[in-house]
This record gives C-alpha cells, sequence and structure tokens, in this order.
C-alpha cells in the first residue's frame, strides 16, 4: 500500500493541485476526443471504405460507442486500486494507457494496406483508450475536489471537468489545422499528426502529475485503517440510490457534449454536404467558451448550491433543443456556428461546472474513487456513447431532418432534472464527516440532508 508521505515533503497548495488536475485531465480527454473528431471525418474513409457511405459513417460512429463501452471495466479495475492504493499511482496509470493507444492508432495501416486487420486494430486500440479514460476520470476529480476547501470545492473542484472542453478544444484546433491541408495530404498523414502529438502532450503531463502527492482525505483513510477491501461492493451495499441518481444526472452532460461535438460535426459535413471548417470552428469556439464558463458555473456552486446551477443548465438544454436543430438544418454558416457554440458553450459549461463537486459530496472517501467511476463511465455508455448511434438512427427515420434528435435531448434533459430533484444539495459537506457516519445510518442522512 502507498504511504501517506508519498511526493514532496511540502504538500502542494490546492490551486497548484488543481491546475495539475485540469492539465492531466485535458491531455487524456484529447486523446479520447481525436478519436471522436476522426471518426467523424476520417475513420469511414479510410478503416470502413468496405462500406457504402451511410453504413460507413455507422461503423465509424460503432468503433466511436466500442471506446465507451470500455470505460466501465477501466472504472471499475482503476476505481477499486484507487480506493485501495491511492489515486496519484492510478492517475500516473491511466495517463500511460491513453497515450500509447492513441499514438498507436496515428500509426496504424488503413484498410487499403492490411484488410479486415485494420478495423479490427482500430477497435482493439478504442477499447484501450476507453480502458485508460475510464479510470482517469474519478482519479483527477478527487485529486482537486479532495484537496480544495470546503468552501472552495465547486470552484477547484471543476478544474478536473475543464479537461473535457479542454480536450475537445485541442482536439478541434489540431484537426482545424491539419484540414487547412490539400484533402489528399489531410487523409494520408494530416490527420496521424494530430494523434502523434500524444506522445509529447503525455511527457508533460506525466511531469505534472508525478509533483502531487496522494490526497489528504484519502491520506487519513490509510491512517484509520479504514480502506475499503471491496470499495464496489460497500458502495453497492451503503449508497446505491445515491448512485443511481447521480447517473440519471449525467444523461444531459453526456448526451450535450457527443451531440454537438462529434455527431453535428458529421452531420454538417455528411447529410448538409457543408465544409468541414464550419462545423470544426465552431466546435473550437463551443469548447473554447466552455473552458471559461465550467471554472465559473464551479464557483457559482459554492455560493448558490450544486443543484440550482446544474438545473439551470440542465433547462436551457431542455429549451434549446428544437432552435438549435433549427439553427443546424438552416444551413447557413452563421446559424451552425451558433448553435455549436450555444451547446458546447452555455449549455454544457453551465451543466458540468458544479458536477465534480456535487458527485465527490454524496460518496463516502473509501469508496469515493469507484463512485464516481461507476457513476460516470457506466451511465457514460448510453448517456454519451450511444449518443451518435441513436442520433443518426433518429435523423434516419426522422428523413434526414433533426426534429427526432430534438425530441430525445427533451427526453434527456428531462430525466437529468428528475434525477436531481430527488438529490440533497450539498454544498458545504464535510467529506471527512461522510466517511465517519455511523453505517446504518448513512443513505438516509444522505438522503435526507
Amino acid at each position: 500500500m502507498a504511504g501517506v508521505a508519498d511526493g514532496p515533503a511540502t504538500p502542494p497548495s490546492p490551486r497548484r493541485v488543481a491546475l495539475a488536475s485540469a492539465v492531466g485531465a485535458t491531455i487524456e480527454w484529447y486523446d479520447f476526443f481525436l478519436y471522436g473528431t476522426a471518426a467523424g471525418l476520417v475513420f469511414d474513409k479510410l478503416y470502413f471504405n468496405g462500406l457504402d457511405g451511410p453504413a460507413a459513417q455507422f461503423a465509424a460512429f460503432a468503433t466511436f460507442a466500442v471506446g465507451f463501452l470500455a470505460r466501465p471495466v477501466g472504472g471499475l479495475i482503476f476505481g477499486h486500486f484507487g480506493d485501495r492504493v491511492g489515486r496519484k499511482q492510478m492517475l500516473l496509470m491511466t495517463l500511460v494507457i491513453m497515450g500509447v493507444g492513441t499514438a498507436a492508432i496515428g500509426l496504424l495501416p488503413t484498410y487499403d494496406q492490411i484488410g479486415l486487420w485494420a478495423p479490427v486494430s482500430l477497435v482493439v486500440l478504442r477499447v484501450l483508450q476507453g480502458i485508460g479514460v475510464g479510470g482517469e476520470y474519478g482519479g483527477a476529480v478527487l485529486l482537486a475536489v479532495e484537496y480544495a476547501p470546503a468552501s472552495r470545492r465547486g470552484f477547484l473542484g471543476s478544474f478536473a471537468h475543464i479537461g473535457v472542453p479542454g480536450g475537445l478544444l485541442l482536439a478541434s484546433a489540431a484537426f482545424s489545422v491539419a484540414s487547412l491541408l490539400p484533402d489528399a495530404a489531410f487523409l494520408a498523414w494530416g490527420w496521424r499528426a494530430c494523434f502523434l502529438l500524444s506522445v509529447v502532450l503525455l511527457a508533460i503531463g506525466a511531469y505534472i502529475r508525478l509533483s502531487v502527492m496522494e490526497t489528504p482525505s484519502f491520506a487519513r483513510v490509510q491512517e484509520r485503517k479504514q480502506v475499503s477491501a471491496i470499495p464496489l461492493r460497500d458502495l453497492v451495499r451503503q449508497q446505491p440510490r445515491a448512485l443511481l441518481l447521480g447517473m440519471g444526472t449525467r444523461f444531459i452532460e453526456g448526451f450535450t457534449f457527443n451531440f454537438f461535438s462529434v455527431f453535428l460535426l458529421a452531420y454538417v459535413v455528411t447529410d448538409l454536404g457543408l465544409p468541414k471548417s464550419w462545423a470544426l470552428n465552431g466546435i473550437l469556439v463551443g469548447a473554447a467558451l466552455g473552458v471559461v464558463l465550467v471554472p465559473v458555473a464551479g464557483a457559482v456552486s459554492d455560493r448558490v448550491g450544486r443543484k440550482p446551477v446544474f438545473r439551470a443548465g440542465a433547462w436551457a438544454g431542455l429549451l434549446l433543443a428544437f432552435p438549435v436543430a433549427a439553427l443546424v438544418q438552416s444551413g447557413g454558416r452563421a446559424a451552425i456556428f451558433v448553435a455549436l457554440v450555444a451547446g458546447l458553450g452555455l449549455v454544457y459549461g453551465t451543466v458540468y461546472g458544479p458536477l465534480a463537486a456535487f458527485w465527490s459530496e454524496l460518496f463516502e472517501t473509501r469508496f469515493r474513487y469507484t463512485a464516481l467511476s461507476s457513476l460516470y463511465q457506466v451511465s457514460g455508455v448510453v448517456a454519451s456513447g450511444l449518443t451518435p448511434l441513436i442520433a443518426a438512427w433518429l435523423v434516419t427515420i426522422g428523413g434526414g431532418t433533426l426534429w427526432w434528435v430534438a425530441g430525445y435531448n427533451v427526453v434527456v434533459a428531462g430525466i437529468s432534472l428528475t434525477c436531481a430533484r430527488f438529490l440533497p444539495e450539498t454544498r458545504g459537506r464535510d467529506l471527512d464527516r461522510l466517511g465517519a457516519a455511523p453505517t446504518a445510518r448513512r443513505e438516509s442522512e444522505s438522503l435526507a440532508a
């Protein structure tokens, strides 16, 4: 078991730890989101070109979903050992797994070169990515949250969530630059350079995470010898309702991100026949706005509560569902730009900002890594990974329009709003007090707070 004194002799400041969490998470999500961008622009042409048009695009989105199916596996594995051994060691391992898997995709031969082995290898590497990012999420959040003082937990905890729009921002920027190349050069090597860049980012992320010591909350659990033998078992026995309702709040976040960043990119290019730069530029600006709004929303949640901020974002997602569909279907460059910025910036930034602290404050320290990993990754299979596939199917039955997808958006937002209604407000909770509560009363006290 890792000692409490791992890392530097002087504990780093909460702000420095939050920054380390943000940088490391951004690098890992950059790796993961590169695949989503490439699925909409490249993989159907190079790895599934044995199929026709829509079928090739559908196959590319299916491999995108495979990464989300693998994420619960990574979440359970690294969540277990993160609650048993410590947060820091697991974060370093996930970073290496993600970097190696992403760089290997950048070197992978195409279908024309090695035939069926090309898509098979692509799926295997996507699974590796999924396992890595599945274990990364819980550790990155807890690194920031468990170091932060209670009064600033929403703000500093949200730095881990900056990694999602931040990673998308880097991935979109890399592809925007690569897309300036002629199409032949872009398909030959331009997109590969984006993936190979992850080797450099891996070295930066590893250096930053090595400078951070174990979180104080987990260190105290070790000192008290309260480490859970089987964290998943204890989680399911003691806080099942909080886990299930937390998964429900994940739906609007997961749908919003993957609908705007993955599906609409392909829809604009393939279904509307418009230049990919139109969508990429909107995603780029939307992600940049998200990087700003995530910590702003987290900070506001420190003042007014986690639930009011989250619900404001979820209501915005619900009310904007049909206007966004109308804007995109209009085919205008400005309209598409506004829709993407509103979705990825305004809606996503507001929803995602308070969730790091909100989810962390629901669960006990001794199984909190497992709880966050399970909540985020298991629900993410449907809430995130299947979104492009579901949207593609709904567009098909809707005659090429987005109206059915907008309806699905309303349903998803409704699920998240309902689940949030039945969860307690957690702002200001003592994370150690949760761990010290008598087991017979933990769940009832949590839900009555």
